[in-house]
């Protein structure tokens, strides 16, 4: 068994083993039961979505797997309701954390695009959903990526119909320390949103409607290779629902907050391993 070479899935369990020990603690409180720890939870939480799988199914083939286990340091197997209490139990701030330490030692090159997709909240067929006369409701997620790397650097998720020009600023707000370049397609061409990319020393590659002769001016005159990056969205956007669903299996909204973000943190962990054996 120790001969064999390391699989993907082992060195994924292994990476992202090791950014959860970076980003978070190993017991939620000192009452624990000390079980399983936090970061256990956080890696098999991250498995369930990578494998697209249930909790049960999870669990089942944890069964089969003595080298995952060995990275885990799993002592026993959870079952599946305490991988889902898990779940409910750990706060969208450690996600973040998470999904802040996942990409820390990657070459940013601070060339960031903005683009929002939709995610279904329903996984229901379309034949079915137009012979019941349903109407599914999407979630509204931007995504703010590293054009170099294809890294997802944030995500802002609502239910609601909200503009792009009303969610791209705390958005870069709380990532202007990263950004150098914002680029982005004509949805956020806000003057607002120019002035707050500009007040923290951001480059605002964004396109102008054309409403006027000076405007068709102004976009003639962008750095296209520059702003043709901001492509590599929509190609993130794709790999995400291509790989783990175009959907969530969440019911509840704060639940398909946090999945939507568990979604990005095993994407970017991923984007780590490509690179890290290119």
């Amino acid at each position: 068994m120790d001969g064999l070479p390391k699989s993907r899935l082992l060195r994924f369990v292994e990476r992202a083993m090791a950014l959860a020990r970076r980003g978070v603690a190993r017991f939620s409180t000192r009452y624990s039961r000390k079980r399983f720890t936090l970061r256990q939870h956080v890696v098999l939480l991250c498995l369930k979505v990578k494998k697209t799988t249930t909790y049960r199914d999870l669990v089942d083939e944890l069964i089969e797997m003595p080298r995952i286990r060995d990275a885990l340091d799993l002592d026993s197997i959870p079952a599946p309701s305490t991988l889902c209490k898990a779940f409910d139990r750990l706060e969208m701030a450690v996600w973040r954390v998470l999904l802040n330490v996942s990409f820390c030692d990657l070459p940013l090159d601070g060339v960031a695009g903005i683009d929002a997709s939709g995610f279904e909240r329903a996984h229901a067929s379309a034949h079915y959903t137009k012979r019941a006369n349903l109407t599914i409701q999407q979630l509204k997620t931007t995504l703010l990526v590293d054009t170099a790397t294809n890294v997802i650097l944030d995500i802002h998720v609502t239910t609601t119909r909200k503009h792009d020009t009303q969610i791209a600023p705390q958005v870069v707000k709380r990532n202007a320390d990263s950004i150098a370049v914002l680029t982005g397609d004509k949805g956020y061409g806000d003057q607002k949103l120019r002035q707050l990319a500009r007040d923290n020393s951001i480059r605002p590659l964004i396109k102008h409607r054309e409403f006027t002769s000076l405007h068709k001016a102004w976009n003639a005159r962008l750095d296209s290779d520059l702003y043709n990056q901001r492509n590599m969205n929509e190609t993130v956007n794709a790999a995400i629902k291509q790989k783990f669903g175009a959907f969530v299996q969440s019911r509840v909204w704060w639940k398909q907050f946090r999945e939507l973000v568990i979604k990005c943190v095993v994407h970017n962990v991923e984007i780590a391993l490509a690179d890290s054996y290119q």
